[in-house]
């Protein structure tokens, strides 16, 4: 693993390198060899928030980190189920003339600044990655540059957002792994599981103790791996968990995020359980589970929160307006907030969930919960609208935006609610095909991300959407097999 930089490489040939990313391409180097790495993953997150790549010997590194890796360009091009649903075989696969078709490559150069030594499988090493065109572009469509792009944006209008994680999921313990050849597919059939402790007793140190094995084993992990991890909760429901983490900047709280979910996932499955980030799962007596996007704006001259009230029965004025494009938007950005089909499920009134679009102090029945106080450094706003399934630079970035927007065109929010589930006000759509058709009728976001992106995502969503209508459910089998 040599620490010499390659002057004919990917990284030089095309000016991406720079005195930081040099000096973090030598530490890394320095580490795994120092660390006896034999193995090295590196990653980047598709279109859906997951984690996708290719793992190499510790021996090729050193070319990874200068010249890239090569990927298959379809992988940005699938549906949840992994199905292709571009015309990839064609001349034009919806991007341009031989964009893209083929499965022709795309490089994933990996950020050093991300490098992890992997705490559950030993001797391994995880990067994450930028993918960039054979060129040296990059890729419009990867989503970790559709976040870096808008937080440029902010930066130019002198502020800077931080951002706070509090998710919600279940870790349920296998009784089937389900891995007979007939239980493969697209999607495959997933585990039979069973609680780890039964629910409905928010917050009990009880609750919590029999949760405790799992969460120190998370905790261990994730603490490992470096994640700003700071508290473990016993949540609402059956099996259900919430972490919260420090707050940071946008880019770091969606890789963190990434790397968060894949962890949980991997290292549950090694210790025979199964860990779900699906909204509300199909299993009796399931919470939904939650994303809460706490976020605030601070001006970097003065490093001052714009958040912080004079009054406290105020918004900030920053903090008014941000809100006020939070709201403007919110019907709109649903897609990007809840992309799945079952993300629409947890849109129940009463359910410590939003069913409208509002904003309420300290209300967690409003879709944005202002904690917003005279003198307290952490005044923030709380979007309760996501769900843990959400592509997390996607989520963010539709926060930013939309909260830009409001800035740059001095909207004023309406007023708090204190009844949020008896207010006369627009309601968040019903089901993700109302999503879709909200987000591509926005002349916001295809200014905001680009035509390109919103077709782009849509037809992934619609695809979903599609094979979801096709599917027989279990309410129509009992609704008309006898009937009929």
């Amino acid at each position: 693993m040599s620490n010499r930089s390659s002057a004919t490489g990917f990284v030089a040939r095309h000016g991406l390198d720079d005195p930081a990313r040099q000096a973090a391409v030598a530490n890394v180097l320095d580490t795994a060899r120092e660390g006896g790495l034999h193995s090295v993953r590196i990653a980047f997150v598709d279109q859906h928030g997951v984690l996708r790549g290719k793992t190499l010997t510790a021996g090729e590194l050193g070319s990874a980190l200068e010249n890239g890796v090569s990927v298959t360009s379809t992988l940005l091009l699938k549906d949840t189920s992994h199905a292709t649903v571009f015309p990839v075989w064609g001349g034009d696969a919806g991007f341009g003339q031989g964009v893209m078709t083929g499965a022709s490559d795309l490089v994933m150069l990996p950020d050093p600044a991300t490098f992890r030594v992997l705490p559950w499988a030993p001797g391994s090493g995880w990067l994450l990655a930028d993918l960039y065109h054979p060129t040296g572009e990059p890729v419009a469509l990867s989503t970790r540059h559709v976040l870096r792009r808008a937080m440029s944006r902010l930066a130019d209008a002198g502020m800077a957002m931080v951002c706070g994680l509090e998710v919600e999921f279940a870790v349920y313990r296998v009784t089937a792994p389900n891995l007979e050849h007939h239980h493969g597919g697209k999607p495959g059939t997933p585990p039979d599981t069973a609680l780890l402790s039964q629910g409905y007793q928010y917050l009990t140190e009880q609750h919590y103790d029999r949760l405790e094995p799992v969460m120190e084993l998370l905790r261990r992990n994730a603490e490992a791996l470096g994640l700003p991890l700071r508290t473990m909760e016993a949540e609402f429901g059956p099996s259900q968990f919430e972490m919260t983490f420090h707050p940071g900047d946008p880019l770091s709280t969606a890789d963190n995020m990434a790397l968060f979910r894949s962890m949980v996932k991997q290292v549950c499955a090694r210790e025979g359980y199964h860990a779900t980030f699906m909204c509300r799962p199909g299993v009796p007596n399931a919470m939904g589970n939650g994303w809460h996007l706490h976020q605030s704006v601070r001006d970097t001259d003065s490093d001052r929160n714009l958040f912080v009230p004079a009054d406290a029965d105020e918004l900030s004025p920053v903090a008014g307006k941000w809100v006020a494009g939070l709201l403007q938007h919110a019907v709109e950005s649903c897609l990007l907030t809840t992309p799945t089909v079952n993300g629409y499920k947890r849109y129940q009134p009463f359910a410590l969930a939003p069913d409208r679009v509002q904003w309420g102090r300290d209300n967690r029945g409003a879709m944005i919960r202002s904690l917003c106080r005279p003198g307290d450094p952490a005044s923030r706003v709380e979007n309760r609208v996501g769900e843990p399934a959400a592509n997390p630079y996607l989520y963010v970035a539709s926060q930013l935006l939309a909260g830009l927007d409001g800035v740059e065109r001095g909207l004023a929010p309406p007023e708090p609610v204190e009844a949020p589930y008896d207010a006369n006000v627009t309601r968040l759509p019903d089901n993700l095909a109302d999503a879709i058709a909200a987000f591509d009728g926005s002349g916001f976001w295809r200014q905001a991300l680009g035509a390109e992106f919103v077709d782009y995502y849509v037809h992934l969503k619609r695809a979903e959407w599609r094979r979801f209508l096709q599917w027989v459910t279990d309410w129509e089998q009992r609704e008309y097999f006898s009937l009929f």
